[in-house]
């Protein structure tokens, strides 16, 4: 059975503005402006998003990224 993959969730925090998340989307994840907007969004609206997805590894470096921009990130292993 293959393993199944991991994801990068993103977190809604009092802190950070909205516009400083969608540009971190845009900077780190290269997402066009209005992905970077759509999951901005869904995290100040649904508290969390999905930005990335792979190995666990991969993972690890993005949750690691998002922490060195100031946000909340955290992984797991996709359902």
């Amino acid at each position: 059975m293959p393993e199944l993959p991991w994801i990068t969730l993103v977190w809604n925090d009092p802190v950070n503005l909205m516009s400083y998340v969608a540009y971190v989307f845009r900077a780190y994840f290269g997402h066009s402006e209005q992905e970077a907007e759509r999951l901005m969004l869904q995290v100040h609206n649904e508290g969390r998003a999905m930005v990335s997805s792979g190995s666990r590894e991969e993972m690890e470096r993005d949750v690691e990224a998002m922490h060195g921009y100031g946000l909340w990130a955290t992984l797991q292993q996709d359902m």
